[in-house]
């Protein structure tokens, strides 16, 4: 998935999803999407003169803006970009990887050039591509002659999103926690924070689960790295999770909650 929407998956739509181990937690969750709270460091992008420069990309990179595939490394969602100008409101991004498309996305700048809307579909997973859309709030301008899309922007709300993307199952016996997830993502880790292998999801490789009470502490890792922490605390009633985010490449923090289905 692109390095916008990542940051905006971690919420749980699309990121590994943390889980508990306990009878009680056994079974189906999903997001509930209006409380949800996103970081509010703004990503920063710039539109002009043939180039984009997205500056807050986890790597950054500049690349012509002229609808065609245009390399990018460092990212295990993809490797080509194409950022396609539709008019002076409104962007179109393809993502590639190995010349298959993962993920698209539609940007619109309202005419008042406060919010924007990013339609997205993405098929990073292994199952059914995911789609949504979620609305941006501006919080600085981009430079002077720039297309409407660049200056810094905050995600405000989640729009849609389809429930292959927020709902997620696991069990639990004999002390190891197994999830498994519509887009095809996927462990089996013990819950004493012994690393497990992660399957299904190009940016990780591995998963640590501890598990203190009802409160849980799963850190996603890449290559050895820890890109992921997520804690989450279970109700006593067990129907509800309270979860935080933390994005370690982004330096971004989310919380968000789920209901057992």
């Amino acid at each position: 998935m692109s390095t916008f929407r990542r940051a905006f998956a971690v919420l749980a739509l699309l990121s590994p999803v943390c889980a508990f181990a306990g009878g009680a937690f056994d079974g189906t969750w999903k997001t509930d999407l209006n409380q949800t709270q996103e970081s509010k460091k703004p990503y920063e992008f710039v539109l002009q003169n043939g180039m984009f420069d997205c500056k807050s990309c986890v790597p950054a990179y500049v690349i012509k803006a002229d609808g065609k595939d245009q390399p990018v490394s460092g990212n295990p969602y993809f490797d080509t970009v194409a950022v396609q100008v539709v008019d002076a409101n409104t962007v179109k991004t393809t993502y590639k990887k190995a010349g298959k498309v993962t993920e698209t996305m539609s940007a619109v700048v309202a005419a008042d050039g406060k919010t924007g809307r990013n339609e997205y579909t993405d098929s990073s997973g292994s199952g059914a591509p995911v789609t949504g859309s979620y609305e941006f709030v501006r919080v600085a301008a981009g430079p002077a002659g720039s297309h409407a899309w660049s200056g810094k922007w905050q995600i405000s709300k989640a729009l849609r999103v389809s429930d292959n993307a927020t709902t997620w199952t696991w069990k639990e016996a004999d002390g190891v926690l197994t999830l498994s997830t519509a887009t095809g993502q996927s462990y089996s880790a013990k819950t004493d924070g012994t690393e497990a292998p992660f399957t299904g999801d190009p940016g990780v490789t591995s998963v640590k689960v501890k598990v203190a009470g009802n409160t849980l502490e799963e850190s996603d890792l890449r290559n050895g790295k820890v890109v992921t922490v997520m804690t989450a605390t279970a109700s006593a009633d067990g129907k509800t999770l309270k979860v935080v985010t933390e994005d370690k490449l982004r330096n971004r923090t989310t919380s968000w909650v789920a209901n057992k289905q």
